[in-house]
């Protein structure tokens, strides 16, 4: 049993899930810049307009989570799962996540971030 509210929860797993939306921008804008494109800056600024979000995005989550006395800690994984240390107000809780859980979320969240975030709300 958890004694995160699901509010702060979501705050966490936006503190992990975030820095791996960026991670695969990142690379993405790599292979972008080498791609054979013929008009490749479109692409680019759009990659790197959605890192600048999602950069800030996680600003406003790690402030959140030092304001509610919040950090996660990735603390181990094999081919199926991944382990996370949640610290919570002076509480220590362990969660296992399903890797394609957490594969599919990140790519739930690309979505949203690079063109459904002009449309609708973000996901939880």
């Amino acid at each position: 049993m958890t004694r995160i509210p699901g509010h702060d929860r979501d705050i966490i797993e936006q503190a992990m899930y975030l820095p791996m939306v960026l991670t695969v921008l990142e690379k993405d804008r790599l292979i972008i810049d080498k791609a054979p494109f013929k008009l490749k800056e479109p692409y680019l600024n759009l990659v790197e307009e959605t890192i600048r979000v999602v950069q800030k995005d996680l600003k406003v989550v790690k402030n959140n989570m030092r304001k509610g006395n919040m950090k996660v800690q990735q603390i181990g994984h094999d081919e199926a799962f991944t382990m996370y240390s949640f610290l919570y107000k002076g509480f220590e809780e362990q969660h296992n996540y399903f890797n394609p859980r957490i594969r599919n979320k990140v790519h739930e969240l690309m979505e949203y971030y690079l063109y459904k975030r002009f449309k609708e709300a973000p996901p939880k």
